[in-house]
């Protein structure tokens, strides 16, 4: 575990990193091979150094200090000179932290979602990955302080929903589930697959029209868990299929 940035690692100097956070229940990780797996690959598809993954899983738990906390690990490709190129670099470096559990009890009684002005760069490379590039976020939440809602939901370039801004997004429609189809832009969270895991939830590329006629919404990450979304806009949504999926759902 690494304890002190270089001004030469990759990640500080280009966000040539991923990470992944997570929840710290009852002084046990959760969902944690699906962060494993996503941060693994997430490595492949960047083409990473060799990594000792279960090296990364001990730091991991060794980084436990609270019965409820977060747990967020964030690997670099490296440290290197100066440019782009990856001559050179060294291996793969790994940095762990923690943090105080936020308070989601207000958020898990309902929430208000807008709509952010800015949209998702269009890149299918980087589609799904949790990667430390994260300037759009940082400016989407920068228009959420200034806003009346409590989330926001992203479209991308094309006009395609996403995406909240820091979290995925589910749709209901008589009785079944949908959620954004993510090979255009966006992250593929680990709550996301853990419901699609359980339940039938098929993946779609809707544009805006398509809301009005959905009956229940939901955003989910791996420390809020699923939070219904009781008003999008200017109208309201129905709370229970959303409690419904809750009860469904292990998390």
């Amino acid at each position: 575990m690494q304890s002190a940035i270089s001004p030469q690692d990759r990640s500080f100097n280009y966000g040539d990193g991923i990470f992944t956070t997570i929840q710290v229940r009852a002084g046990e990780i959760q969902l944690w091979s699906l962060h494993l797996q996503r941060l693994q690959r997430s490595a492949r598809q960047l083409m990473f150094g060799d990594i000792d993954w279960d090296l990364v899983t001990a730091q991991a738990r060794s980084a436990i200090t609270m019965s409820e906390q977060v747990v967020k690990i964030l690997i670099s490709r490296g440290e290197g000179g100066r440019g782009y190129g990856c001559s050179g670099v060294t291996s793969p470096r790994i940095y762990v932290s923690s943090s105080a559990m936020p308070d989601y009890t207000e958020a898990q009684k309902g929430i208000c979602l807008g709509l952010a002005t800015l949209q998702l760069a269009v890149q299918p490379v980087l589609a799904g990955l949790k990667h430390n590039n994260r300037l759009e976020q940082v400016l989407i939440k920068q228009q959420l302080k200034g806003s009346a809602y409590d989330d926001l939901l992203v479209l991308d370039q094309l006009g395609f929903v996403t995406e909240a801004s820091a979290a995925n997004v589910l749709f209901c429609r008589e009785g079944n589930w949908y959620t954004p189809e993510l090979t255009r832009a966006g992250v593929a969270g680990v709550m996301r697959q853990n419901i699609m895991q359980q339940l039938p939830v098929q993946e779609v590329n809707w544009q805006l029209d398509e809301l009005k006629t959905v009956d229940a919404i939901a955003v989910c990450n791996a420390l809020m868990g699923i939070v219904p979304v009781r008003r999008f806009c200017n109208r309201d949504l129905s709370l229970t299929p959303v409690q419904q999926m809750r009860t469904q759902v292990v998390c």
